[in-house]
């Protein structure tokens, strides 16, 4: 009895260990991913191992390690570990060509192998921008474009205004295992883009921070003025000033004033600094059209204003002679009433006037019979009754 039992346990202990070496037997690897320029450790183990040698070969099916013997004359492969149970090889300075699939080798009869991927990621160069005009004319239309060489895989490229993102056409070129993105951007110039900022991201699974580059546009553009005027009425005596602002690129200048088309009639009380006309004080004889004038070499712009000065005992005008465009009351809506009102005069002057024509001469006595039924006097006399021959002694007529 007690010899069946340890013949049991023999058998038992056998199985076990058949059963646990043919599972050990196979190669057990990890997939690695590594950017370029950077170190891959490849490892490649066992559970169970009757010291059958494990091997590494790169995706040329070159042998690299055997065991802790090297086979491939490569200054950038060094052994890390080996052992019965593992064979762990590191390779440095990574480049785009060790991509690929290596295998792992355990040398049993047949051979049992496993595969693990090194997937070295490109680096993308740092972005430039193309395209740029310095200054551009306001008008053009520009095409901004934005490259990065070398990723792997394909970088992703954003375009922003200022802070403010904008989508551009995308251009995607293989160059080997790596990319060549580009991004574009086109649109029409205006004064609104001067000094509007441009900025080209690049991201990638390989960057710990994002690469950008920004360029700024200047934009030129003829100039355009107007003029600004202080709150207060202009009354007689007072200080009063006048502002001529402008935009454009390169900066309009020199600014030149005038009145009513001719110099400025008093430089003693009218001082022009820079852009402002100041009028030290203000008389009935300031009145008039001011205009000031500057350029570029785009152009010339003109604004004008209205002055009309009030008295100092004035309580104020009612509206500003510049947005009704004169001084004083509607001239307009004055002759509209004249007109109107003359229109109905005359219609009165000529419905009287018929009037008084169709009832000239009424015979007014009523003597005949058949007087009220006659269409006028004379037909009244010779239709009544009595002698006809007296009929032209009884008509009456008022004069």
């Amino acid at each position: 009895m007690i010899f069946k039992q340890h013949l049991v346990f023999i058998l038992y202990s056998l199985c076990a260990s058949v059963f646990k070496g043919g599972q050990g037997q196979f190669p057990i690897t990890q997939n690695v991913t590594v950017v370029e320029g950077g170190s891959a450790n490849m490892t490649c183990r066992v559970d169970y191992n009757d010291n059958t040698s494990l091997q590494w070969s790169n995706p040329a099916q070159q042998t690299l390690f055997f065991g802790d013997k090297k086979a491939l004359r490569d200054n950038r492969i060094e052994l890390i570990r080996a052992s019965s149970q593992e064979l762990t090889i590191k390779i440095g300075d990574v480049s785009l060509s060790d991509d690929g699939l290596y295998t792992c080798s355990l040398f049993t009869m047949p051979v049992k192998t496993t595969k693990a991927f090194l997937t070295v990621l490109g680096v993308p160069s740092r972005p430039e921008i193309t395209g740029f005009t310095k200054p551009a004319m306001e008008g053009d239309i520009i095409t901004l474009t934005c490259s990065t060489l070398g990723s792997k895989p394909a970088a992703n490229i954003r375009w922003f205004r200022n802070d403010k993102e904008v989508q551009g056409s995308k251009e995607l070129n293989a160059t080997g295992k790596s990319f060549t993105v580009r991004s574009s951007l086109q649109f029409q110039v205006d004064k609104g883009e001067d000094g509007v900022a441009y900025t080209c991201s690049v991201e990638h699974v390989s960057l710990s921070n994002l690469y950008t580059t920004t360029e700024v546009l200047e934009v030129h553009y003829a100039p355009r003025l107007e003029i600004s005027k202080p709150q207060i009425d202009p009354l007689e005596g007072q200080y009063f000033k006048l502002e001529c602002v402008s935009i454009g690129n390169p900066i309009p200048e020199p600014v030149l004033w005038s009145k009513d088309g001719g110099e400025l009639p008093d430089i003693e009380r009218m001082i022009v600094e820079g852009r402002e006309l100041t009028i030290t004080t203000l008389n009935k004889t300031d009145n008039g059209t001011y205009r000031c004038e500057a350029s570029n070499h785009l152009g010339t712009s003109t604004a004008e204003y209205k002055l009309f000065v009030y008295a100092k005992d004035f309580p104020g005008p009612t509206t500003d002679p510049n947005a009704l465009g004169q001084h004083g009351p509607d001239h307009a809506l004055i002759g509209g009433v004249v007109a109107v009102v003359v229109f109905i005069t005359l219609c009165l002057i000529i419905v009287l006037g018929r009037y008084l024509a169709r009832h000239k001469g009424t015979y007014l006595t009523h003597e005949a019979k058949g007087a009220e039924d006659a269409p006028d006097a004379d037909t009244a006399i010779i239709n009544a009754e009595g002698n006809h021959v007296h009929a032209e002694e009884k008509k009456e007529y008022f004069i």
